[in-house]
């Protein structure tokens, strides 16, 4: 089985990173054979600007930008799906959603049929939501922010293409209490990744 993992944080030290490094390694102890692949959005440079390109793809006048179809073809060699990023303003990090908003196009990761109903494209494509904040579980669910995050990402996003969300972790560090401990609850994330697939 082959996991793409995509990060999401500019900076080389980050917790962030250190996570999709510690799923890696989860997934790759629960099987040597599984493969991993870490597709690090501001390393590589991504764009994540919707521009006039995007647009033109969207309304299926012009095809898609390559660098839009490359990322298209590293999903479609996976077997899993996984985000890892950290909590900006009760949401993912905008490089992040940009990546979502021209990736996951038109055509590709849903079709609108013109008649009001959606065809969902992505059903064989589970989804592992892998995210860290600096606030803790209460904090997040106050005013509603928990409800936000699953109406806006689990929902809003990935059920709208038909992609089943197998894991919605929200590692908040002041529960686990450490960095480290951080670090261990993404290796554990890992090791249940295709095990999760099976459900």
């Amino acid at each position: 089985m082959h996991a793409l993992i995509v990060v999401s944080h500019p900076l080389d030290t980050s917790l962030t990173r250190g996570l999709a490094h510690a799923v890696a390694e989860g997934i790759r102890e629960e099987n040597a054979q599984h493969s991993v692949e870490i597709a690090d959005l501001a390393r590589e440079g991504f764009n994540p600007s919707f521009t006039a390109a995007d647009y033109n793809a969207f309304m299926q006048t012009a095809p898609l930008p390559a660098d839009v179809r490359a990322e298209q073809a590293r999903i479609e060699k996976a077997d899993a799906l996984i985000l890892v990023f950290p909590i900006y303003w009760w949401t993912m990090p905008g490089q992040l959603k940009g990546w979502i908003d021209r990736v996951f196009a038109n055509g590709w990761a849903y079709e609108d049929s013109g008649t009001g109903k959606v065809i969902k494209k992505l059903g064989h494509l589970p989804v592992h939501l892998v995210a860290t904040g600096g606030a803790d579980t209460k904090t997040f669910e106050k005013h509603g922010y928990a409800q936000s995050w699953n109406t806006q990402i689990p929902h809003g996003i990935f059920d709208y293409c038909g992609a089943p969300v197998l894991t919605n972790a929200t590692l908040m560090q002041p529960d686990l209490g450490s960095p480290q401990a951080c670090l261990q609850k993404a290796r554990e994330i890992g090791k249940t990744i295709f095990a999760a697939n099976l459900v």
